[in-house]
């Protein structure tokens, strides 16, 4: 299934928690012995790459101040634990935890941080 959005600008997106906001690389449609794959063949893998758009604000952690003082105004200051990916690295992450999205005409996909098993970071390309 895939969703498609006719938003016009991608900065408006603010993804939720521990998501992260992935374009596919595009592969290949020839192997290297030259042989030419089928439509579909690519998306039936289970391990994808693609590179990080945007990243949710992380893992919420319960706040502990001032907990056993019930008498007093608490303020909600939600914090989080930061994810490790940062935009613009190549991350390899599993398929089948992903959900994939249309926006300009262009496939882009939603997973979990926890579904990334490898990031690949060239700091050359982010300074």
């Amino acid at each position: 299934m895939l969703l498609k959005i006719d938003e016009k600008d991608l900065q408006k997106f603010i993804m939720v928690g521990d998501r992260v906001l992935i374009k596919p690389k595009t592969s290949s449609e020839q192997t290297k012995g030259g042989l030419y794959l089928p439509p579909g063949v690519e998306s039936k893998r289970k391990i994808h790459s693609g590179y990080v758009i945007k990243t949710g604000p992380g893992y919420p952690i319960p706040s502990t101040e001032d907990v056993d003082q019930p008498w007093k105004d608490m303020k909600e200051s939600l914090k989080y634990f930061p994810l490790q990916v940062k935009e613009g690295d190549l991350a390899v992450y599993l398929q089948d935890n992903s959900f994939a999205l249309e926006f300009n005409d262009e496939k882009y996909i939603i997973i979990p941080h926890g579904a990334i098993l490898m990031v690949i970071r060239d700091e050359e390309l982010t300074d």
